[in-house]
C-alpha cells in the first residue's frame, strides 16, 4: 500500500524512485543488498539432501577465523596499510601546513581528503624493496587551494609539495556532513527538516540523523543565481540525503558553498 507523503523541498521518495533521480545527480551511489535465499536470511538454515530424497543432517554454522594482524608495512605494489596511511598523513601535515591551512569547519589545519599509493620512483619498479611512497591530499578552505605531498614512509621526509586552486576532487565524508549540518541549520533547510518529520514523526536537529551523500557543485554560465558564480574556485556541494533506514529526500534543488558557508537555491 502506498503512503502519500507531503512534499516540501519537491518530493520524498523510496526504494528504486530515487535510482533513475539519484543517477543523474551522482557518480555513484550504493545501496545495500537484499538478503537472498532462505540460508541467506538471518535465523535461516541451510540443509543437504541426499539422492533419493532423504534429508541429511544440517549444515553446521561456519565458523569466521580471525583476521590476521596486519603488518605496519606493505611491500612493492601492494596497497597501502592502515598504519601506512596514517603514517603518510603524519608525515604531510607537518606544524606549518597545520599552521598556514584551515579545514571545512573553520578549524586550524587543511582538510584531508585522502591517501593513496604514489608510483615509485623512476627506476625502482613495483620491486619488494623499492621505496613505499604515499601521495596525500588536504583541501585549504582558507585560501581554497587543493594541497597534494608526496611523502616517503620509511624515511619520513616530504618530497615534494603542489597547491592548485580550482581543482575539486570528490568530498570527503566529513566534508559532507558539513555540508548536511549547514544545510539543516539554514532557512532553506525548512523543507529538509519538514520533509523529515513528515517521514519520521521527529525532528530534524543535525547530520548524523541522516545518511548524506553529496557530489561537488561547479558554476554553469547563466544558470544558477550570481550567489554561486564562484562554485568551482569554491567547493560547493549539492546534497542527496537519506534518512537512516528510511527514504531519500530530493534536495538537488539547494546548493552549500562550504567555502562561503551559505546555502543557495537554484534556479528554475
Amino acid at each position: 500500500m502506498r503512503t502519500t507523503v507531503r512534499r516540501h523541498l519537491g518530493k520524498v521518495v523510496a526504494g528504486t524512485a530515487i535510482a533513475v533521480a539519484g543517477t543523474a545527480l551522482m557518480a555513484a551511489i550504493t545501496l545495500p543488498d537484499t538478503a537472498g535465499a532462505d540460508g541467506d536470511r538471518p535465523g535461516g538454515r541451510s540443509t543437504t539432501r541426499q539422492q533419493g530424497g532423504q534429508q541429511g543432517t544440517a549444515v553446521p554454522p561456519g565458523v569466521v577465523a580471525p583476521a590476521p594482524r596486519q603488518g605496519t608495512g606493505g611491500t612493492g605494489a601492494d596497497p597501502l596499510t592502515a598504519d601506512e596511511t596514517r603514517k603518510a598523513e603524519r608525515i604531510a601535515l607537518d606544524r606549518q601546513l597545520r599552521a598556514d591551512g584551515e579545514d571545512v569547519g573553520g578549524e586550524r589545519g587543511p582538510q584531508p581528503l585522502g591517501v593513496d599509493l604514489a608510483a615509485p620512483p623512476s627506476g625502482d619498479g613495483d620491486a619488494p624493496g623499492a621505496a613505499r611512497r604515499a601521495t596525500v591530499t588536504f583541501y585549504d578552505y582558507g585560501s581554497d587551494t587543493l594541497i597534494t605531498r608526496t611523502v616517503d614512509i620509511a624515511t619520513g621526509r616530504v618530497e615534494s609539495t603542489t597547491r592548485r586552486k580550482g581543482i575539486q576532487p570528490p568530498l570527503s565524508p566529513e566534508e559532507q556532513t558539513e555540508a548536511a549540518r549547514l544545510l539543516i541549520a539554514d532557512p532553506l533547510g525548512a523543507g529538509l527538516r519538514a520533509d523529515y518529520r513528515d517521514a519520521t514523526g521527529r525532528e530534524l536537529t543535525g547530520p548524523d540523523q541522516l545518511l548524506p551523500a553529496a557530489m561537488v557543485y561547479r558554476s554553469v554560465p547563466g544558470a544558477q543565481p550570481a550567489a554561486l558564480d564562484r562554485c568551482g574556485e569554491h567547493r560547493c556541494a549539492r546534497l542527496l540525503p537519506k534518512v537512516r533506514n528510511g527514504p531519500w529526500i530530493d534536495a538537488r534543488s539547494l546548493v552549500v558553498d562550504l567555502s562561503a558557508r551559505t546555502v543557495v537555491r537554484l534556479a528554475h
